[in-house]
């Protein structure tokens, strides 16, 4: 049995634990040799970019952020496109005879949504896969947590931490904007953990009066200072996201630039002095924390259980305590997003934190 590994879409501290994991499990236990593809689906194009994974040559690698196989975000070969090319074109073909010459028996594809969605399209193609979770933004329907979510609410937090003591030191409103996506899982938690006055998250459009309410409340029981989480997708009522570049040329929508809106508005209105911190890849970068160390082990011990089993066109899946597997197509339904009435934002409303509603 041949299993080719590769990494897709954006970086998640917790990729090189998994991969460590697939090459030690499918080694010691079962006698697979295993292939690393490098830079995601663009290594299966011709010509094709591979490595042969060992115990050996991963060792060292599982408290390393980032991924040792490179990533990409933009190859889809069913869709894809060189530099400057508005049209796509459809080279799943080359793809799917490489992964034969090569003599690969199964992909293990580590990705996200969209990685997935690539990953369910070959093995509609005949191609053998296996998905593993993988997103800093948690928000992937058919799992509990992904691997990489608990490292960025941390650092997250840890911004929060410093920018309080800052905060208070000027008298200042100090708003940060935080990675995510169409989801507010990041924001969310880390606002709580990190103490936030305002949470500001796509899946509750926000009112900036009520926002600044609270604020000038703050102000008037003596806070002399507050602070505002904003997801990078959140949204006023009644308008959009705010977008930093269009989809075009292969790339994904870039979100961005709320955090500066925001912070303008609550100047202009409260009058108190505001800065904006963006945090951006910070979020993404650096050694996974203990919990993505051990969830990313898990996941990639349990790919290789499914590849054993044959029981392929699956991904991984968290269910606490368990970890189990759910079929791909239910994997790529659509996307986990917060319940404006769920507990977690029931308890943060209780303690005072406004979301803007």
């Amino acid at each position: 049995m041949e299993i080719g590994v590769l990494t897709g879409g954006g970086d998640a501290p917790g990729l090189n634990a998994v991969i460590r994991a697939i090459v030690k499990t499918a080694t010691f236990k079962y006698g697979f040799e295993v292939i690393g593809i490098i830079d995601s689906f663009d290594g299966l194009l011709t010509p094709t970019r591979t490595r042969t994974l060992t115990p050996w040559n991963t060792r060292g690698i599982l408290f390393l952020g980032g991924t040792i196989l490179g990533t990409s975000s933009k190859g889809d070969p069913f869709d894809y496109r060189t530099e400057g090319e508005k049209a796509g074109h459809d080279l799943s073909s080359i793809v799917v005879d490489n992964i034969r010459d090569i003599g690969i028996d199964v992909l293990v594809v580590i990705g996200g949504d969209g990685s997935l969605k690539i990953a369910h399209r070959f093995q509609q193609l005949g191609i053998n896969i296996v998905g593993v979770p993988k997103t800093i933004d948690n928000d992937l329907m058919a799992t509990d947590v992904t691997f990489g979510f608990q490292t960025a609410v941390d650092t997250a937090t840890e911004a929060l931490d410093k920018l309080h003591t800052t905060a208070e030191s000027h008298h200042r409103v100090i708003v940060l904007e935080l990675m995510g996506r169409y989801a507010g899982w990041i924001a969310l938690e880390a606002g709580i953990a990190g103490s936030a006055d305002a949470i500001l998250i796509p899946e509750i459009p926000f009112d900036i009066e009520k926002v600044c309410e609270k604020i000038l409340e703050r102000k008037r029981l003596c806070c002399s200072s507050s602070i505002v989480v904003v997801a990078e997708g959140a949204r006023p009522v009644g308008g959009e996201m705010s977008v930093l570049e269009r989809a075009s040329d292969g790339y994904a929508l870039r979100l961005g630039g709320i955090g500066n809106k925001v912070g303008d508005e609550i100047a202009k209105r409260t009058g108190i002095d505001v800065r904006v911190t963006v945090l951006g890849h910070v979020q993404r970068g650096g050694s996974p924390c203990a919990f993505d160390r051990l969830l990313a082990t898990r996941y990639g011990v349990a790919a290789v259980e499914l590849i054993a089993r044959g029981r392929f066109g699956e991904m991984v899946s968290f269910r606490p305590p368990h970890i189990t597997s759910v079929p791909l197509e239910e994997a790529i339904k659509g996307l986990k997003l917060v319940d404006p009435d769920g507990e977690i934002v029931m308890a943060a409303e209780a303690m005072g934190v406004t979301f803007g509603r």
